[in-house]
């Protein structure tokens, strides 16, 4: 970390044992995520009547290049977090979940679905099982058959409205999945 770690202890008194805890688990993290540039930790103990014991509390705040990664959640009613160290490991896992997010996202590897594209029938060959679709952007796009996963094939009429997943075929660009569009829909 390029800023050293701060650590408080709000409501309750600081304790050495609770601070090394803490500073093992943000070893870890910085062990999974070598860039983060500082972490901010506060053990608390919200003022609250409870008739079984305090329920501790542990907030991080982690900077990293490009964002900031923000655990901040009262564990209300889980008496498990009536032991200051479950609360700091639960804590801790839900920054690293976090920061597995913000690393996959960094590299690209969160997969972004590509919205299908619109168009109408242009042309259908039924006694060959295929046909075109006109594209909105002016190409045809050849579909068969089993492309077609609403309606029936047989019942398609040239001119039927669609919706379909291109992808590439051995001969340029097919419709791998094509979908009957109904009489009420929102044109986007």
């Amino acid at each position: 970390m390029q800023i050293p770690m701060q650590i408080t202890f709000r409501d309750i008194e600081q304790s050495d044992a609770v601070e090394t805890r803490v500073r093992e688990q943000a070893e870890k993290l910085e062990e999974f995520y070598s860039r983060m540039t500082s972490c901010r930790v506060v053990v608390s103990s919200p003022h609250r009547q409870h008739h079984k014991g305090k329920l501790y509390a542990v907030s991080i705040d982690i900077t990293v290049p490009g964002g900031e990664i923000v655990v901040n959640k009262e564990k209300g009613d889980d008496h498990a977090h009536e032991d200051v160290y479950v609360a700091i490991r639960d804590s801790f896992n839900a920054a690293k979940r976090q920061l597995e997010d913000f690393a996959r996202k960094q590299r690209g590897d969160i997969k972004s679905h590509e919205s299908p594209h619109h168009g109408r029938v242009a042309r259908l060959f039924p006694e060959q099982d295929y046909g075109f679709i006109a594209a909105a952007d002016g190409r045809e796009i050849y579909f068969h058959r089993n492309s077609l996963v609403v309606g029936d094939f047989d019942k398609l009429e040239e001119g039927a409205e669609v919706r379909f997943v291109e992808s590439e075929g051995e001969s340029g660009p097919q419709a791998s999945t094509v979908k009957l569009v109904g009489k009420h829909h929102i044109v986007e």
